[in-house]
């Protein structure tokens, strides 16, 4: 059963949103995880794709955005609007706004909310839901 963890953010900017996911997305690639960014749209998977090569001077990520089509490569972070692949469904960066159809490989789900109402309404919605499913969830704030 997969581990859910909310991050909820002081601030209601959807950059710093970004960037927290970004700082997230690396250290999860540093410990070998790699995982899939689940976004709303197109449009906010290359937002988050451009970010991961720009968050940090002299980090590296090898990432690319997932448009359906299996990656020639296994060692690389995904980022797209559709269900995640079957390799990828172990680590999953919930970024967009709906409950993400879990694989039952699927062992971390990490939630990034800011601090606006309409980010915290949905997340509260998914959380009742992975709470319903039996799934643990811890929440993290202050950051």
């Amino acid at each position: 059963m997969a581990e859910v963890s909310f991050y909820i953010l002081p601030t209601e900017s959807l950059q710093d949103r970004y960037l927290f996911a970004c700082k997230l997305i690396e250290k999860a690639y540093r410990s070998g995880s790699f995982c899939y960014v689940l976004t709303d749209s197109a449009e906010q998977s290359r937002i988050i794709d451009d970010l991961l090569w720009t968050f940090r001077a002299g980090s590296f990520i090898p990432h690319q955005l997932y448009s359906g089509e299996q990656p020639e490569v296994e060692q690389v972070i995904l980022i797209g609007s559709l269900d995640a692949p079957e390799n990828w469904q172990k680590v999953l960066f919930n970024l967009s706004s709906r409950y993400p159809d879990i694989a039952p490989q699927t062992e971390r789900i990490l939630e990034i909310l800011d601090n606006s109402e309409t980010t915290k309404e949905a997340g509260r919605s998914r959380y009742r839901q992975y709470q319903q499913s039996g799934m643990k969830v811890t929440t993290y704030k202050d950051w």
